[in-house]
């Protein structure tokens, strides 16, 4: 009890780090089952645009 009470302040900041990873990580896995990416979608200037996002499709006349 001594030990915890000597390090609390690193236990309060080590678990507010954990609960925020937890949170970033189950974001990523609920955007990845919607379809949606983690990129800004500024293909310009992404090597990989061609791969990540699919071609858009054109609609006649425009």
């Amino acid at each position: 009890m001594e030990w915890i009470s000597a390090n609390i302040g690193s236990i309060i900041v080590f678990l507010i780090i954990v609960v925020m990873v937890v949170c970033i990580i189950w974001k990523m896995v609920r955007d990845k089952a919607a379809g949606r990416s983690s990129c800004g979608c500024n293909c310009a200037n992404c090597p990989s645009a061609g791969v990540c996002h699919s071609k858009l499709k054109k609609t006649p006349g425009k």
